[in-house]
């Protein structure tokens, strides 16, 4: 089966030239630029790479720069292999997905392990590196970095451009909904460099996740998909409801009410159980950053407001 690569990114530098260099063998690499002042251009090029610009007068997405490189592929290719720019594809990964695809002619997506390429730079680093290690087989989404069919790609109208994020979760709901699968396989895909180094880069992501938890459900909410309905309502419950109801405590009896707040680290102890005590409590912090954003999300759709970008990098 014909293959391709499409890879994104913006002002990757070293990094994005990792990852042209590990497709050596995949021809043709298209490569979606959105705004790159680091001589990202050049350096694909000089990979050989075909090089799709982004008009940045227009609202970006990462939805939309996969979109265009969807559109640039030739005719021919059946199968694409997307990464993101700060990815490097491991070695054997597009072997063993082009060999599941031609096996499994109802699976429209196979992805694998996708690690971080510094879990020991910083406690976020590592609490993503878990985050990627998610169940093997079949699956109900997939991340940035994956294997997928370019005709049930198409037939379901690619990605969902104006969202600013959860895009394949949403695409992938899609496919399902048309009757493919998405597929986990136990193998190592890509290794991934995060470079979260500080609360509030971490804090942004959590708050980037919250608003695609919202705007999942509100898109793909009802039965029988209830997509990321869950995930928004623990967001609102733990990051709003919670400390409003403790606020609302104090008013009422006065500073015994703030015993309230000791549902937060009793949630610790619980889920420590789970996950350990790091990503326990890491997970309830996250719920107000979470819930922030998906509060963000419902503000500017009930205001008629372009969603604009919440970027950690």
């Amino acid at each position: 089966m014909s293959l391709a690569a499409i890879v994104i990114g913006r002002n990757e530098g070293a990094r994005l030239i990792a990852c042209l260099d590990a497709l050596g063998g995949v021809a043709p690499v298209i490569y979606v630029d959105s705004g790159s002042t680091d001589g990202s251009v050049a350096a694909a090029q000089a990979r050989g790479a075909q090089v799709v610009a982004l008009d940045m007068t227009q609202p970006f997405t990462a939805a939309r720069a996969r979109n265009a490189g969807l559109a640039a592929l030739p005719k021919e290719a059946e199968l694409v292999q997307f990464l993101d720019g700060d990815c490097v594809v491991q070695e054997g990964w597009i072997a063993a997905a082009v060999g599941f695809l031609e096996a499994q002619p109802d699976v429209a997506i196979v992805c694998g392990r996708r690690r971080e390429i510094n879990p020991e730079a910083s406690v976020y680093n590592r609490l993503i590196d878990d985050e990627w290690n998610t169940p093997v087989g079949e699956a109900l989404y997939c991340g940035g970095d994956a294997l997928m069919r370019v005709a049930a790609l198409r037939a379901v109208g690619g990605y969902r451009a104006d969202l600013i994020a959860g895009e394949e979760p949403e695409m992938c709901v899609r496919l399902r909904q048309a009757g493919w699968r998405i597929w986990r396989l136990e193998a190592e895909m890509t290794a991934h460099d995060a470079q979260i180094t500080r609360f509030a880069q971490w804090w942004q992501r959590s708050k980037r996740a919250g608003h695609a938890f919202a705007e999942g459900a509100a898109l793909h909410g009802t039965m029988p998909e209830r997509h990321w309905v869950a995930e928004a309502r623990r967001a609102l419950l733990w990051g709003m409801a919670g400390p409003l109801a403790i606020v609302l405590l104090v008013v009422a009896i006065g500073p015994v009410g703030l015993l309230g707040a000791l549902v937060y680290p009793l949630q610790v102890l619980r889920l420590s159980r789970r996950g350990g005590g790091i990503w326990a409590l890491f997970s309830v912090l996250g719920k107000f950053a979470e819930a922030q954003g998906a509060l963000g999300y419902y503000r500017s759709r009930l205001m008629g407001r372009k969603k604009r970008l919440i970027e950690y990098k």
